[in-house]
């Protein structure tokens, strides 16, 4: 099968799509590697492949979005998650029909229906992240030795940003200040597409992702997500569509472990 077209990644505000199925499988006939995937799956569970999706997989960071996917002959699956295959660029839909007498059909036309209130929570997450990033950076980057930004987790009350370097307490609440002048100042979040050039002339040739370890193929381009007037970030998730989006976030805690610190947020 053909990689599946990942539309979110282009229009993140999409909350249906029609599209084609390519394959329906039950969790139990996956191979080893797709079962792996999501553990949490159960055996009378099926997994369904279209050829578009506007369902974001887990990974990143980022939550996986949930929904329905839904033929004109009545049939209906609940998708409770989804998952990227990278070696085969497939995206598996994870759920249940919510009849055992309907299915889909290969090649058959089905609508793809988000949870709107889930991904909005979540991109706003993902959004949250990557401006406590650039405000903790524009802060800190030449006040701690061997500051550099190392990943984040965007999940819903355990979102936090990690950086090298020991960055005590007593900043918390310059980079809550921080924060709330890049919300104030409304900035637009714009979708990007770089080459490893374009990397290098940013000075950001360190942040240049694996192509091979991403299943991309030779001369794609890469995904960048940036807060114009900030930062920009190598990325594959959802966001709102400006820094408003976020108003409310804080700074929970900073905690630092072996010469690394993690700032915990959330969103009010």
């Amino acid at each position: 099968m053909p990689r599946t077209d990942l539309v979110f990644q282009r229009d993140g505000f999409l909350t249906t799509l029609s599209t084609i199925v390519t394959s329906v499988k039950s969790v139990t006939s996956l191979s080893e590697d797709e079962r792996a995937l999501y553990k949490q799956a159960q055996d009378d569970q099926h997994v369904i492949y279209t050829s578009s999706t506007i369902f974001h997989p887990q990974g990143g960071g980022q939550p996986s979005d949930e929904g329905t996917i839904r033929s004109p002959s009545g049939a209906c699956f609940t998708v409770r998650n989804a998952r990227l295959h990278i070696s085969t660029g497939l995206v598996l839909h994870f759920g249940r029909f919510t009849s055992p007498e309907s299915r889909f059909d290969a090649d058959e036309n089905v609508e793809q229906i988000i949870d709107e209130e889930k991904r909005l929570l979540y991109s706003r997450y993902h959004t949250a992240g990557h401006v406590l990033g650039a405000a903790t950076k524009h802060l800190l980057q030449n006040e701690v030795t061997g500051f550099e930004e190392t990943k984040a987790s965007h999940f819903p009350g355990e979102a936090a940003c990690e950086f090298n370097g020991l960055i005590e307490g007593k900043w918390k609440d310059g980079i809550q200040s921080q924060i709330e002048s890049f919300i104030s100042q409304d900035m637009p979040i714009a979708i990007e597409w770089w080459d490893e050039e374009r990397f290098k002339e940013e000075g950001m040739e360190r942040l240049i992702p694996d192509r091979r370890a991403m299943g991309m193929r030779e001369g794609e381009k890469f995904r960048v997500v940036r807060i114009v007037g900030a930062e920009a970030y190598p990325c594959g998730g959802t966001h709102v569509r400006s820094t408003a989006g976020v108003k409310g976030t804080k700074v929970k805690k900073i905690s630092r472990s072996k010469g690394t610190s993690r700032v915990g947020y959330l969103l009010g």
